[in-house]
């Protein structure tokens, strides 16, 4: 749901409404709070609803103690990923930067003592993974008030609880597109659970996932570059830098992701050996070498593609492109490989792969049909729609004032 922010955000600032920035980060503060208390219940009821699916006991209750750690990562999350946005949207990419790496290296120490010296097992992880979390809250609160965003921040204002429809409707957008990805890869790791040998299948579907992951992790530096010039430019209204920007971006993803192709087709059998000491997992993940490239591969054109639509506004569509591509297209395909002919995890895989293709393809074909200089006047439009004038902030917080006392 933070993405909504980034849009918001991003647009304002290339529009030049720097106050509105301010604004917009209150709002989602409200909207992504309200959706996370709503959310509360499925980390509780977490072992009870694995267990209804027919998990095995053991990795129900062990996903149960585990997802309760989660609960304050939750509202960490309300805070940290849209403030993330909000600062990214200005430009001010050096703080997130600097804060991550501190509370990285603090996650470090931390575990380290937790886990392995005062032998807190998985306990002492979560716990430590909570602390840098908020620390990296704390840290983007105390940048944002101090003075340091002097022109986007201008304290906290009854604005924030006007106009909030727009704001629900395009988080929920947001929401929705990216919880239909994420749920996209748990469902398949769900259905490795049933398979035969279900330890070594989840074993070695996760390590993929992992690895995927941490490959995506560079494209989402690229992932938000894309995100943020496509947002600036709309709203500055200059369509022709957005085009080149497009370019400029996808260009350095692809060549990015031929280098983690060619390494995964060569060197995977070797790199499956960090992951684990098990003969058969490490066979398993070694039959799915070719598969795990195109993944990686994919990964190059989708950050950047998603990334564009976020930047235009366009999440309501690609919630749309994502059910179509992940559930109706890329699951029957994987369940039908995985189950009915009996091709384990590598049709699990092959049914993730064809759901990214598909979805690689309609977002590729809607960049490139997209009227850009109509979404300018459309950013615009919208802009000037939400725009509150500094000077009718006041007038805005006494209309407030009046309505609540009535």
């Amino acid at each position: 749901m933070s993405s909504a922010t980034e849009t918001l955000c991003g647009q304002a600032f290339g529009a030049g409404q720097y106050h509105m920035m301010g604004i917009y980060l209150q709002r989602s503060w409200i909207v992504d709070g309200l959706m996370a208390t709503v959310s509360v219940p499925l980390l509780v009821f977490a072992s009870r609803i694995f267990k209804l699916l027919g998990q095995e006991e053991e990795i129900a209750e062990a996903a149960g103690s585990i997802s309760l750690w989660f609960i304050p990562m939750l509202y960490q999350m309300v805070f940290q990923l849209t403030m993330q946005m909000y600062l990214q949207a200005q430009l001010k990419n050096f703080i997130v930067g600097w804060l991550s790496a501190f509370s990285f290296a603090l996650h470090l120490l931390l575990s380290w003592i937790l886990v392995y010296k005062l032998n807190w097992g998985v306990a002492g992880a979560m716990g430590s993974l909570n602390i840098c979390c908020w620390i990296m809250v704390v840290g983007e609160f105390v940048f944002i008030f101090g003075g340091w965003c002097p022109n986007t921040w201008k304290g906290f204002s009854k604005a924030a609880l006007y106009d909030l429809w727009p704001i629900i409707k395009l988080s929920m957008a947001s929401g929705l597109m990216i919880c239909l990805e994420l749920w996209y890869t748990a469902i398949l790791v769900l259905l490795a659970g049933y398979m035969k040998n279900a330890t070594i299948a989840i074993d070695a579907f996760s390590i993929c996932l992992n690895f995927n992951a941490w490959e995506f992790m560079i494209c989402l530096g690229l992932f938000g570059a894309a995100i943020v010039r496509v947002a600036n430019e709309l709203g500055r209204g200059n369509a022709k830098a957005l085009k080149f920007a497009i370019k400029t971006i996808m260009s350095e993803s692809i060549c990015i992701g031929m280098v983690f192709f060619i390494l995964c087709l060569g060197c995977w059998h070797q790199i499956s050996y960090l992951f684990t000491t098990d003969e058969q997992v490490a066979q398993v993940l070694s039959s799915l070498s070719d598969l795990l490239a195109l993944s990686v591969l994919f990964n190059s054109f989708q950050a950047i593609l998603t990334g564009v639509a976020i930047g235009a506004g366009f999440q309501s569509m690609v919630a749309i492109v994502n059910l179509g591509c992940y559930y109706i297209v890329g699951l029957p395909i994987g369940v039908v490989l995985g189950y009915v002919l009996n091709l384990q995890v590598t049709g699990l895989w092959i049914g993730l792969l064809s759901g990214v293709a598909f979805q690689i393809v309609i977002l590729g074909f809607i960049v490139w049909r997209t009227d850009w200089d109509e979404q300018v006047e459309k950013a615009s439009q919208r802009l000037n729609r939400w725009l509150i004038n500094e000077e009718n902030k006041e007038e805005h917080n006494n209309q407030i004032q009046s309505l609540s006392q009535a």
